[in-house]
């Protein structure tokens, strides 16, 4: 006997608990990669539909107690749209409203204050192409000064102009900010961008005159590394599937309680 059709409202539904997922998943991973500040920084995932909902974390709890239902959705004013026992942080909402309303493209806003991080925010030059890694975001790295801790509404017109249709954010004397289409590419571009930041704190340590390759050269490096047409002769267009699929993994391995 065939299956009886799945109610027409269950769909998205089904949607919103995948997304959940691998948000929760996020989290955990953030936390497992120590990229986290304690129960501050945020990461946000857009849900699917015309409300203009998105996803965030329970202000209060730790990254690594984040789980797939304990998420708290807003609306693009920060107010729960469902019950929920949890606050949501004023600073999250202020940075990731603006970016979720400005970028159609940018269904997840990830945030963080590493060391790495902060200490790259706090240099005059910014990030510098120093290594491969950090050529993926030659070019393609937006900065915005700081104006104190993120609680004004007026900051979000010049946060979003900073970020432009970049997919990565340097925020000034204050941390990292990667978006992407999924919950995974907005953390494989977190990852990436820190362990830059780390690869050039660390280089920069070690007291020695650094080279950087020749502009030409990082442009072709970042168009190979994002996925753009750049004319060589191969091109390797599942690294980020493949990354994530292991990363996933990790996840159950560690911290399988995410999913619940």
């Amino acid at each position: 006997m065939p299956a009886s059709p799945r109610p027409a409202d269950q769909a998205p539904l089904d949607e919103e608990w995948r997304l959940r997922r691998e948000l929760a998943a996020v989290y955990r991973l953030v936390a497992h990669f120590r990229m986290t500040d304690l129960i501050f920084t945020h990461i946000s995932a857009r849900v699917p539909g015309p409300e203009h909902h998105f996803l965030i974390n329970p202000y209060g709890l730790l990254f690594e107690e984040i789980t797939a239902s304990n998420l708290v959705k807003v609306d693009l004013s920060g107010r729960p749209v469902e019950d929920t026992p949890h606050p949501v942080n004023p600073a999250g909402f202020v940075i990731h409203s603006a970016i979720h309303a400005a970028r159609p493209d940018a269904h997840c806003v990830l945030h963080t204050h590493t060391r790495a991080g902060c200490a790259v925010a706090a240099q005059e030059d910014g990030l510098l192409p120093l290594n491969q890694i950090s050529m993926e975001f030659y070019g393609r790295v937006g900065y915005h000064d700081y104006e104190g801790v993120a609680l004004n509404l007026a900051e979000q017109r010049r946060l979003v102009a900073d970020l432009a249709d970049h997919p990565a954010l340097i925020l000034r004397n204050h941390g990292l900010l990667t978006v992407g289409e999924t919950p995974g590419e907005a953390f494989l571009r977190m990852y990436y961008l820190d362990k830059a930041c780390e690869i050039q704190t660390t280089a920069m340590a070690g007291g020695a005159k650094l080279t950087t390759p020749h502009p030409d050269i990082c442009e072709l490096t970042a168009r190979q590394l994002s996925g753009e047409d750049h004319g060589s002769d191969f091109a390797d267009d599942q690294a980020y599937t493949l990354a994530w699929s292991a990363l996933l993994r990790l996840a159950e391995r560690v911290a399988p309680d995410y999913r619940d």
